[in-house]
């Protein structure tokens, strides 16, 4: 197991019990509770960078997402509900009871992002503020589906085939795929903005067959069960109520094609703000200065 203790000094390592297993959460810091919710495929060790620096004012709390890093990975259900972001979102709730927060401010980047709107969908009282790095809606994802963004996004249709067809293909060389696709999302097309010591426990993550197939599973989810849950929500008319922030790098997947911003205030937050960040997909690495520099007067905000 990489020891990456030295990426986050001063922050104390939990294994926290979820609905389906245990979770794995990093907390340092004091202050108003922020939990900050990491993506594909990657693990908590992408926050290494600004954890640090909001922990100055906020108790950061830090969870690998289930299927991801160290916490539990179960077999799917074909993306039933599982790998749903409603289901991965009671993790977090179950995360913040553990530890003793009602409400939190919630940073999500990718797929963290996809749980953390559904959880202030689902779960309005609990969320205070939400960020979201370098996503639009799934809804939005699906129907914007053309061929230009089925070539940007290849993967969302790649892992979502049935098991055990993309599962087995990644097993033949998982660190080259691994390595390949997060590169291909910077806006360099290299690995240079990532700390070594982060890449390893994303390549030690993504090398375990479960886990591999958590995230297909991930991908599932979001083609069936996530995208007919935001469809009867756009239908429902129901919205995010907190305060929202939206950040996508100019060089990332949301910048190409109608305005990230717009979009996310004709499906569910008409009240977001938000801005383009000089960065690939992979804002709090690749640039977590500007990153940080949007956030925190967000994050320092009075409540309405």
């Amino acid at each position: 197991m990489t020891n990456i203790d030295s990426l986050f000094p001063g922050f104390t390592s939990h294994w926290i019990n979820g609905p389906v297993g245990k979770i794995f959460v990093r907390v340092g810091g004091e202050g108003p509770p922020l939990v900050l919710i990491h993506g594909f495929p990657q693990t908590h060790a992408e926050w290494h960078t600004i954890a640090p620096e909001l922990a100055k004012s906020h108790t950061v709390i830090c969870p690998d997402l289930r299927g991801y890093g160290w916490s539990a990975a179960p077999h799917g259900d074909g993306g039933t509900a599982l790998y749903s972001k409603r289901g991965m979102g009671e993790d977090i709730v179950a995360v913040m009871d553990a530890l003793g927060h009602v409400r939190c401010a919630v940073v999500g980047h990718d797929r963290g992002a996809r749980v953390a709107y559904r959880l202030a969908l689902d779960h309005p009282g609990r969320v205070e503020r939400l960020a979201l790095l370098d996503i639009l809606p799934t809804l939005s994802m699906w129907e914007g589906m053309n061929a230009a963004r089925a070539m940007q996004v290849y993967h969302w249709t790649f892992l979502a085939q049935p098991e055990p067809v993309p599962e087995n293909l990644i097993k033949g060389d998982p660190a080259g795929w691994l390595d390949h696709t997060i590169a291909s999302w910077t806006r360099a097309k290299e690995l240079k903005a990532f700390h070594p010591l982060a890449l390893a426990s994303y390549t030690e993550s993504f090398n375990d067959p479960s886990r591999i197939h958590a995230a297909c599973e991930d991908y599932r989810a979001g083609a069936t069960t996530d995208l007919a849950q935001d469809k009867a929500d756009l239908a429902a008319g129901k919205k995010i109520l907190c305060p929202v922030l939206a950040l996508w790098g100019d060089g990332g997947i949301p910048a190409k094609g109608a305005s990230p911003l717009e979009i996310w205030r004709q499906t569910f937050a008409p009240q977001a703000e938000g801005q383009a960040i000089a960065s690939g997909h992979f804002l709090p690495e690749e640039n977590p200065q500007a990153t940080l520099a949007a956030l925190k007067p967000f994050l320092a905000r009075p409540a309405a």
